[in-house]
């Protein structure tokens, strides 16, 4: 074997390693392409390169929408937008048996596309969520199970930190894989209602339905969300149809989003602050992954690992589909360890130079739409998947007297959901492909 290519297999072993000793991913990273690249080479030749590195990664322009949407998403909990997003889907929903916990999904959904976070997503809707499902005394598993799995649509439902990311990583269209998270994301939100319908039906006791509110509650509830809904309407529609970049259009999401929270007076000067206290923390900590990601990247490409894995698949005599379901099988597995932006910029760089090596009968733009959607999807079921599913543990610290065993088990019919979601679109590339096609001519 090629000293390189040892090596860079040590240095993957060690990154493991590093990270199950709960070694930060970031850190993690940089030591170990420091110390691979300083081994492979001359160390001059690492530091001369580290002079120039992180400028270089951080300039990127595509990269200044992450800080946008993040602070987007940080003044919209402190807003009060998620309160109103699920009074009005409980209004809408939560007379039906399981309505409540439906509303709940819908919520979710609506919250994450004006925050573009599953964590957040989860833990925000979990305090608001939380103590209506016990009020209206739903099953433990069933409300906790609900919570963590509705969570996960904050990763794909447009705008998208994690997509913006894979984007960048594999030099795709930002607004392209916007769009075509759409349906696929439509379509989580749908099985998700289908798979809390379907539960109830053969648990009648576990979701009991709600109250009918009043015909003026319903109004009022209604016109409440009509600004969230007007906010996601301009930015993403006016990314979807060309009118500004997903940059600028963040830039008036977090302007709008502002505006309604002091208009409204749910947020004032010191909850500002604190938004903006948290979005420089949070992208502090991605750029910091990003430039871990980058010298790991570098040593492995100097190493051969990347091209050294491609060539072993496709040199193994599996079938193309074949060989991306492993991909997908072992995204899954590497979500119970990692958070799902770590993952992508660890992963990917080793998994796209095998898919665009294989023949799906598409161009390497469809292609990398078509893989990326398929490769978040399966990130979002890491983030619910035992014994490690980082949303399960964000609900558990919100109903510590629910065991954390049961809340697995709740998450396990929205689980099925997904590798259905999966199934179907891996069947049926036209489902993620179909709306860059219509709108944005990919």
């Amino acid at each position: 074997m090629d000293h390189g290519l040892l090596l860079g297999l040590l240095g993957l072993i060690a990154l493991v390693g590093l990270i199950a000793i709960r070694i930060p991913i970031a850190y993690s990273m940089i030591v170990v392409g420091a110390a691979g690249m300083m081994v492979l080479g001359d160390p001059l030749i690492f530091l001369a390169q580290l002079k120039n590195l992180a400028y270089s990664q951080f300039s990127i322009y595509d990269l200044s929408v992450l800080p946008m949407f993040v602070l987007m998403g940080n003044i919209s909990t402190r807003a009060g937008l998620s309160r109103d997003l699920f009074r009005a889907a409980n209004a809408w929903l939560g007379w039906m048996r399981g309505g409540v916990a439906m509303a709940a999904i819908a919520a979710c959904a609506g919250f994450g596309a004006v925050c573009g976070s599953s964590l957040a997503t989860a833990s925000t809707m979990g305090q608001v969520a939380l103590p209506e499902l016990r009020r209206y005394r739903y099953s433990p598993t069933l409300a906790t199970g609900t919570l963590a799995a509705g969570g996960v649509l904050g990763i794909l439902i447009p705008p998208s930190v994690v997509l913006v990311v894979y984007a960048i990583v594999v030099e795709a269209s930002i607004v392209q894989m916007f769009i075509a998270a759409f349906v696929p994301g439509v379509i989580a939100v749908l099985f998700f209602l289908m798979t809390i319908a379907i539960y109830v039906r053969v648990k009648p006791d576990a979701g009991p339905p709600g109250d009918r509110v009043s015909r003026k509650e319903f109004i009022e509830a209604t016109l409440r969300v009509g600004p969230v809904v007007a906010i996601f309407g301009m930015v993403i529609g006016g990314i979807y149809f060309g009118l500004f970049n997903p940059t600028p259009a963040a830039a008036i999401g977090v302007f709008l989003v502002a505006a309604f929270g002091i208009l409204r007076g749910s947020i004032r000067w010191h909850g500002m602050k604190v938004a903006l206290l948290d979005t420089a923390k949070t992208t502090g900590m991605i750029y910091l992954i990003l430039l871990g990601a980058q010298i790991l990247n570098i040593f492995m490409a100097r190493g051969g690992v990347p091209q050294a894995a491609a060539d072993m698949m496709l040199h193994s005599g599996l079938s193309p589909i074949m060989i991306l379901i492993v991909l997908l099988i072992a995204l899954i597995f590497l979500g119970c360890l990692m958070d799902s932006l770590s993952m992508i910029l660890l992963t990917i760089p080793f998994f796209w130079p095998v898919i665009s090596g294989l023949d799906f009968g598409m161009s390497q733009e469809h292609l990398k739409i078509w893989f990326g959607i398929l490769a978040l999807i399966v990130v979002e079921l890491g983030l619910i998947t035992p014994p490690v599913g980082m949303n399960v543990f964000v609900i558990n610290a919100l109903a510590r007297d629910v065991p954390m065993s049961q809340t697995f088990r709740g998450v396990m019919p929205f689980f099925i959901a997904e590798l259905f979601r999966v199934a179907l679109i891996v069947a049926f590339p036209a489902l993620s492909l179909w709306l860059p096609k219509l709108i944005g001519g990919a």
